[in-house]
């Protein structure tokens, strides 16, 4: 009888001590849901005042932020190399369009007004009726001067050749350069949100041990476990702890890597 007594002392203590540790993760969870999310905070960036951001853990990030592809779109035209690609393909179309017209460097013009007494002595055999003295007539001159040099003429066609290609080179740099950063958006995108899967299963298993250890407290406290017991709890509660904080932080470093190759603070690639 007294055995029996015990055991349905243990089994309700049990019981107890279990309902205990599912009200307690229950009410940790439905006071996650009453607060409605879970929440990051980022900001400073900018350095304005009232400039802060959340970022929900419990939503998807392709939900909170702006479609890929307008994500592209803004990275490449924020791109520190984009800008210094697109100056070098400007300064290698404009050596492309003065090599086309390098040739009229060769081509000459003059013109001009003569005025006032001008005269030649001709000598020779004196002409009957004329005046031994010819007058040259005042007027306008205008004339045109051109010389071309044999590079000129068979090697222009190669200058040409050169100068087009190195734009057409640099153009493609910069298209290469636009894919280089779509693939690196990629793979951050995905680690981003990775992490933000993984951080929301750490963050359970840290609300339940956190659950087990205050249960573990108060069981303690009524002499119901031992103090082994109560360090099992807390050291599984530190581990827990210890699992999320890291992957807490390797989200916000994800996050802060995403604003620098995106050129943006986070603000401003939420949607409205």
């Amino acid at each position: 009888m007294k055995f029996s007594l015990s055991r349905l002392f243990i089994t309700v203590s049990y019981s107890v001590s279990l309902t205990l540790l599912i009200a307690l993760t229950s009410a940790v969870c439905l006071g996650q849901k009453a607060s409605g999310r879970r929440l990051m905070m980022f900001g400073q960036s900018t350095g304005l005042a009232n400039d802060t951001v959340y970022l929900d853990i419990d939503q998807d990030i392709a939900v909170q932020l702006l479609p890929f592809d307008e994500m592209v779109k803004i990275a490449i035209a924020n791109s520190p190399l984009i800008k210094y690609q697109n100056e070098v393909a400007n300064s290698l179309n404009s050596s492309y369009q003065s090599s086309k017209v390098q040739i009229l460097q060769n081509l000459g013009g003059y013109a001009n007004y003569s005025g006032g007494n001008q005269s030649i002595i001709s000598s020779g055999t004196a002409i009957i009726n004329r005046d031994p003295i010819g007058q040259i007539a005042n007027g306008y001159r205008v004339g045109v001067d051109l010389r071309m040099s044999l590079y000129d003429l068979f090697g222009r066609k190669h200058q040409l050749r050169q100068a087009y290609s190195n734009y057409r080179a640099a153009v493609i740099q910069k298209e290469t350069i636009e894919q280089q950063i779509k693939r690196e958006l990629i793979t951050l995108y995905q680690d981003m949100s990775t992490t933000q899967q993984i951080l929301k299963l750490r963050l359970v298993d840290e609300q339940a041990s956190l659950a087990a250890y205050r249960i573990a407290e108060i069981e303690i406290q009524k002499g119901k476990i031992t103090a082994e017991l109560l360090a099992s709890a807390t050291s599984r509660y530190i581990e827990t702890k210890t699992i999320s904080e890291q992957v807490k932080g390797e989200f916000l470093k994800n996050v802060h890597i995403f604003e620098t190759l995106m050129g943006v603070p986070i603000q401003r690639l939420k949607r409205n």
